[in-house]
């Protein structure tokens, strides 16, 4: 694996998609991960981290592409792009907030893909509620004892490097913690309903002894702007995919009511399809142009952004969900098969609806923003 030589656009991530990933994304479902020779080629492109600058091996690409990347990437398999999703929250949150060593030694080997970052946050007891975090980091000899787990650890079972949250003195504390680690235990999470190639494990860390240069940001800080600023980042990755789903709902539907007749007339032509179909047009557009807009104000330095991605992973997951449901109703009896892609898509699009804070949780913060602007 190489550093980046050049650029990073849609163009070059639909044309890896098309060649690399949607021909065999129903093998890696069925089989439930995805092999190391594909994540090599996701490396070998220059797609795992692509925002990172080019001294660290990045393309300084803008947060408006890295959507566009990550839906192409959701368009072809949702499982694929879940692994960018949390591989970029690392890389975002190692650029944003890593000391000068810290960049040294993971930078350049995050933005190529050399190593893989998965995102410890979840636990048995606790998901989206960060306040009921149990696992613990407690100072000491100059650095760091952890224990506790994890659980829903999106490559968790190949990531080479862990984001952990845990509970430290005073506030949450993020730490660093490589995969070789003594004390660090990975069990395969197996049989899930959607995303079922994205590798999931639950992480058990026991006596697990890091030295100081395993924080990220300074102590009690991931509490606030650290872990706002990483989950923001993995619910716009979501958005993104999300409206990859909708568009392959959209692509097989439009594929298979040409051909597929009823009564010697297309499905095409029956005005009730019609309307299934423009309503996935319509909705995969406003979806796109929701993400484009929560990444324009990334890109803009604007914190209106986390309002605007929570309003796009809701909007763009709920259109998911209703029109991979379409889909599957459009195919018939053909789209319940479990090795049919708009089956797949069904599946992959309820996870959309839970992942990166569920839409009842979205729902909750977008009102609760609409009420704090008119009290301003």
């Amino acid at each position: 694996m190489t550093d980046l030589l050049t650029a990073v656009d849609r163009a070059t991530a639909r044309r890896f998609v098309d060649e690399h990933v949607v021909p065999h994304a129903g093998a890696w479902d069925r089989a439930g991960r995805v092999p190391d020779e594909v994540l090599a080629r996701i490396a070998e492109a220059g797609l795992w981290a692509p925002f990172l600058a080019p001294e660290l091996g990045g393309a300084g690409t803008d947060m408006v592409t890295l959507g566009e990347v990550h839906e192409e990437f959701g368009r072809g398999c949702s499982s694929v792009r879940s692994l960018l999703t949390v591989h970029t929250m690392l890389a975002w949150a190692l650029r944003r907030w890593g000391s000068a060593e810290q960049l040294d030694r993971w930078g350049r080997e995050v933005a190529t893909g050399r190593v893989l970052g998965a995102f410890c946050l979840s636990e048995p007891g606790a998901g989206s509620d960060t306040s009921a975090i149990t696992t613990t980091a407690r100072p000491e000899g100059g650095g760091w004892v952890l224990d506790g787990v994890k659980k829903w650890t999106t490559n968790g079972q190949r990531a080479d490097l862990f984001l952990v949250f845990a509970r430290g003195p005073a506030a949450t504390v993020a730490l660093l913690v490589p995969r070789e680690t003594p004390g660090v235990t990975v069990t395969p999470i197996d049989d899930m309903l959607g995303t079922r190639a994205s590798m999931l494990a639950e992480i058990t860390f026991r006596d697990v002894r890091l030295g100081p240069d395993a924080l990220l940001g300074p102590a009690g800080f991931a509490s606030g702007m650290l872990l706002t600023g990483t989950l923001d980042l993995g619910r716009y990755s979501v958005a993104a995919g999300s409206v990859g789903i909708v568009q392959a709902c959209l692509d097989a539907s439009a594929a298979y009511t040409e051909t597929r007749t009823v009564g010697g007339v297309p499905l095409s032509e029956l005005p009730l399809i019609r309307a299934k179909v423009s309503e996935m047009v319509t909705d995969v557009r406003a979806a796109r142009l929701l993400v484009a807009e929560a990444g324009r104000l990334k890109d803009a330095g604007d914190e209106a952004t986390l309002a605007a991605t929570w309003v796009a992973k809701y909007f763009a997951s709920t259109a998911a969900a209703r029109h991979a449901s379409e889909a599957v109703q459009i195919h018939g009896a053909a789209g319940c098969a479990g090795d049919h892609p708009v089956s797949r898509y069904y599946r992959d699009a309820k996870v959309m609806e839970i992942i990166e804070g569920s839409n009842e949780i979205q729902r909750t913060t977008i009102a609760g923003e609409a009420y704090r602007r008119r009290g301003a």
